[in-house]
């Protein structure tokens, strides 16, 4: 059954409105309500009462999420007597980010970054230390790392990092200013030189490189895969495991390589807790929460791409996704709060490296 949810929000101005407009293009066929749908009863917990939650995700974990609802659906209804439906909203990530803002009523968002979800927060949709109400404590649901997609054959031999800065490589990625899953991108290459004993200068360095042999900026990582597969742009896409591992399983075979040195691309999932209190769904919400964190879901989440968090499904999963070597994190660069306006503010490192590009 297919529900429309883009009635239930209205943009707060017209750059609102074209913003989620451009959202909602695709929303007719990325929201799904799953399960029956009996009557309404009034009060909360009533046996044959229907919840309706929504929830709010970026693209890539849609494959992922159609497994898991009908779990936790089913196991819901066996343990309160209710049903659940869930309308499912799916776009870029920083779209979604904004549309929530601007009234989208999420019960759930399940966002690329933690940045995205400090946005919420910021707004005062979120409350904080909704990190700390995870069983792991941490708010991050999956991961994934950074991975280099190379044509096939992989004819320019590229093997780590360090191959997209030589001068005969051309490589495409996103916009770390309009892309916030182009912001890991830039990260790993960053780490790359100051998580193995290097200075921030000799990380500018090699990063205004690695962007030297960048032809285009496209505006978000849907746009960096069509310039490199469609438009045929490139040597290099700087990509994610996850994508390439889902896409191995649609049948499209792509050739890349795992830097032993790299960022655990770590992706949250939080309670909107001004919607869910308006709508009366916190407990079924949170409930959906905490089910993301069984084995059960877990294990959905690895066979579409995604590294799981629980050590029991990790284990399961280990030759899948086998151990980095030199494995950092956002935190070890102090949180999206200091790298944010540290490299992609206007007139921060990254502005500078592209003026130092522009001069050459």
């Amino acid at each position: 059954m297919w529900q429309d949810i883009s009635n239930r929000w209205k943009p707060k101005s017209l750059k609102s409105f074209i913003s989620l407009f451009l959202v909602g293009i695709g929303l007719s066929g990325a929201i799904t309500a799953c399960s029956p749908s009996p009557d309404n009863t009034s009060g909360s917990g009533n046996t044959g009462e229907t919840k309706e939650l929504t929830l709010v995700s970026y693209a890539v974990t849609r494959a992922a999420y159609e497994n898991i609802i009908p779990l936790f659906t089913k196991e819901w209804q066996e343990k309160t007597g209710q049903t659940v439906r869930f309308d499912q909203s799916y776009g870029g990530s920083g779209s979604q980010t904004r549309a929530v803002i601007d009234g989208l009523d999420a019960d759930i968002v399940a966002l690329a970054l933690s940045a995205d979800t400090l946005q919420i927060q910021e707004a005062g949709l979120i409350q904080p230390g909704w990190e700390k109400k995870t069983p792991n404590g941490d708010g991050i649901v999956h991961r994934s790392v950074g991975v280099i997609v190379t044509r096939e054959g992989n004819p320019k031999n590229i093997k780590d990092w360090d191959d997209l800065a030589r001068d005969d490589v051309s490589v495409i990625t996103a916009n770390p200013k309009t892309s916030g899953g182009a912001r890991w991108n830039y990260m790993a290459l960053w780490g790359k030189v100051t998580k193995t004993g290097g200075t921030e200068a000799q990380a500018k360095d090699f990063v205004t490189k690695v962007y030297g042999n960048v032809p285009v900026l496209p505006r978000d990582a849907r746009e960096a895969t069509d310039a490199f597969f469609v438009q045929k742009q490139g040597d290099a896409l700087i990509n994610y495991e996850n994508e390439v591992i889902l896409a191995k399983q649609q049948g499209q075979n792509l050739p890349y390589v795992v830097p032993e040195i790299n960022i655990s691309i770590d992706n949250p999932i939080a309670v909107v807790d001004t919607y869910v209190d308006k709508r009366g769904n916190r407990e079924v919400a949170e409930a959906f929460v905490q089910f993301l964190f069984t084995p059960a879901a877990q294990r959905e989440f690895a066979k579409v791409g995604f590294r799981p968090v629980v050590p029991e499904v990790v284990a399961e999963f280990a030759d899948t996704y086998p151990q980095i070597s030199n494995l950092f994190t956002i935190e070890d660069f102090g949180g999206w709060d200091e790298v944010s306006p540290k490299f992609f503010a206007d007139g921060a490192i990254f502005d500078d490296i592209q003026a130092s590009i522009a001069r050459r």
